[in-house]
């Protein structure tokens, strides 16, 4: 047995002496160290040379339980612990005491920010069990970071390599449902076909059709002396703009040909292609690289892709006369998600999807619906609020809506918009978006109104400040117009932009948000709910939560007039000048949980437990990956609460 109670082995004195616990790892062990690194990230995606670099020139520690590793009073920290065996936690002193212990564990390295930084630890690290550590000197650390740029991502960039190696792992997991299928990230460039036929706005329309025929192509690109799009003529155009209205065939194509014409450039990926396909019901997406044309992207390219297109979805739903229609339509997105995920679209995009798609299926309904009432789209606007106003819906969504109308006499006219809403509620229920159980719907006549009665409620909420008020702010002011005339929205997102910066009221939404902790116990571990004898978390109310409620004050306190999540983040970081790898940590963390989220409600969570919410995740389900990064994201959270604190609480 290995000495107990002896001198730490990062003692930071001069010419310290060996310590006497310490020593490089036995030719026994190499190989067992081999496999062992090989389950944790980065050694995972290292060359195994780089791999051996690490070991030979590492050295092993024990440390007894309740040990003391590592202190502030060493000095600047010379070498990076690996955690081979066993568990250090650290404790900060009393003047930081608010950000609390945390704990490593096996697979873990440490202190990452001291060495990097070439200073002293702030925390005390104290071993919780007996310990085993392999330590690699701050020389080394260096080298083997000019050879493995995986380690020195790692080091640099802790938070997005594990959320990398943690989205490899759950695309694994659904590639054999996709393996014939190409990814929809993939870039235009290599996705387009090559420079394609195209004419100037001068040429004759006869030339052109001719040339459509001859090489057997759909469309003909109109571009400028420069080569630049400027418009396209399509053969679903030829009977509505040439042949109905007799235009003569030698006049030019311009007077024929649409404009302006949709593109994007090589840099854009198949994704992009096609939302913009689907948003302005286009077939063809010229693609450029410096202004200049360099190829096309069609709806026939993204389809070969995907076995379920959104195009296609999207296409069907717009042609849709009935709610069954709807309802079949609404069924395939399900399938279209888990498909995505074996492609390995992050979370980001697979919820600006899945909110998209469900846009276009709510337009969809209001139309069919408003069809058969005696009311005009142009004098109301369908509000979305909550995950869908933020562009952040998963699988597991119910119903947060709203409606702004136009009226001289609302109390006269409200009956009837009411009676719209209630139909397009129930329909969308049908189609299963679930009735909102805290009736947030565009039925309830609270949540029909002018725009004057809008601002009033907001008004009354942003003054009063009752917890019942911030609930409601908390879901009501990330709203977005989804259908009639979005114009009337826009003086309503005024005028929370402007009025929602109170410092009182941002104070009460700092206690409010601060009333949910993230889930980190004293020790730093994963707050738990055992249900049914099972570790379980709830990914939505002590998780992503979190972050959006931290975003959304943020932004109010700045007027950003944002919504998403995502580029709430951003422009924080922007207006404060974040480091990079911050502002990162954020999003990365925030687009984790909501990955887990999406997993959870495709799966379903196993028996037991049986909750009902599909929000819960059981934990003993995680891979070593995901219970890292998923404590890690927990962490982002906790540091994102703290700021909140010393900003708003002071």
């Amino acid at each position: 047995m290995l000495p107990k109670n002896r001198k730490p082995a990062n003692a930071q004195t001069p010419a310290p002496p060996a310590h006497p616990a310490t020593a490089s790892p036995a030719s026994s062990l190499i190989d067992n160290l081999r496999q062992l690194l090989g389950r944790y990230v980065p050694f995972s995606q290292m060359q195994p040379e780089h791999v051996d670099f690490f070991i030979t020139h590492a050295r092993e520690a024990y440390f007894a339980p309740e040990e003391q590793v590592l202190s502030p009073q060493d000095g600047p920290v010379r070498q990076l612990y690996f955690i081979r065996q066993g568990a250090v936690t650290g404790v900060r002193g009393v003047t930081e005491l608010y950000e609390g212990s945390f704990q490593y564990e096996s697979g873990d390295m440490f202190p990452v920010a001291a060495l990097m930084g070439r200073r002293a630890v702030t925390a005390t690290y104290t071993s919780m069990e007996d310990t085993f550590c392999l330590l690699l000197p701050q020389e080394a650390v260096s080298e083997l970071m000019s050879l493995s740029a995986p380690f020195a991502d790692l080091l640099n960039r802790r938070m997005l390599q594990f959320i990398d190696a943690a989205r490899r792992s759950l695309q694994s997991a659904y590639s054999s449902q996709t393996l014939a299928e190409q990814s929809l990230e993939k870039r235009l460039g290599e996705v387009c076909s090559a420079k394609p036929k195209s004419c100037r706005p001068d040429t004759p329309i006869v030339e052109a059709l001719r040339t459509m025929h001859q090489h057997r192509i759909g469309s003909m690109l109109v571009t400028d002396d420069e080569e630049r799009p400027a418009g396209i003529l399509t053969r679903y155009d030829i009977l509505g703009r040439i042949t109905l209205p007799q235009l003569p065939l030698s006049a030019p194509i311009s007077a024929v040909m649409t404009q302006p014409v949709q593109s994007l450039t090589v840099d854009h990926t198949a994704q992009d292609a096609a939302l913009l396909m689907s948003r302005h019901g286009v077939r063809h997406v010229p693609v450029t690289a410096g202004g200049r044309l360099v190829g096309i992207v069609s709806e026939r390219d993204l389809f070969v892709m995907q076995r379920l297109s959104l195009k296609q979805l999207s296409t069907t739903i717009r042609a849709a006369e009935d709610v069954d229609t709807m309802q079949v339509v609404a069924a395939d997105l399900r399938q279209f998600v888990r498909n995505l995920l074996g492609q390995g679209v992050q979370a980001k995009q697979l919820t600006e999807l899945i909110s998209h798609l469900n846009d276009v299926l709510c337009q969809r309904l209001v139309q069919i619906i408003a069809a058969r009432h005696p009311v005009d789209l142009d004098d109301a606007c369908w509000l979305a609020f909550g995950s869908e106003g933020r562009s952040e819906q998963t699988i597991a969504t119910d119903q947060d809506n709203g409606l702004i109308f136009r009226s001289e006499d609302p109390e006269a006219d409200r009956p009837r918009w009411l009676a719209l809403a209630r139909e397009v509620n129930e329909a969308l229920d049908a189609c299963g978006y679930p009735l909102c159980k805290g009736n947030v719907m565009a039925s309830n006549p609270e949540c029909c109104l002018t725009l004057e009665e809008w601002c009033a409620r907001f008004e009354r909420w942003i003054e009063q400040g009752s917890p019942e008020d911030l609930l409601k702010a908390s879901t009501y002011f990330d709203f977005r117009p989804v259908a009639g005339n979005l114009a009337l929205a826009e003086p309503l997102r005024e005028f929370v932009s402007q009025r929602a910066r109170s410092p009182r009221f941002c104070r009460l939404l700092a206690e409010d948000l601060l009333r949910t902790r993230a889930p980190l116990n004293w020790m730093g571990n994963i707050d738990t709910v055992v249900v049914d004898g099972v570790e379980t978390i709830d990914l939505k109310m002590r998780g992503t939560a979190i972050f959006v409620d931290v975003a959304r004050l943020h932004a109010l306190r700045l007027g950003v007039p944002e919504v998403n999540t995502r580029r709430r983040f951003e422009a924080l970081a922007h207006a404060v000048s974040a480091e990079e790898h911050h502002s990162e940590a954020w999003i990365s963390a925030f687009e984790y949980l909501q990955m887990l989220r999406l997993r959870a409600q495709l799966e379903g969570p196993p028996s037991p437990p049986s909750t009902g919410n599909p929000n819960i995740l059981r934990v003993d389900s995680l891979n070593d990956i995901d219970r890292r990064i998923l404590k890690e994201s927990f962490r982002v959270a906790r540091r994102l609460q703290q700021r909140i604190e010393l900003d708003f609480m002071r």
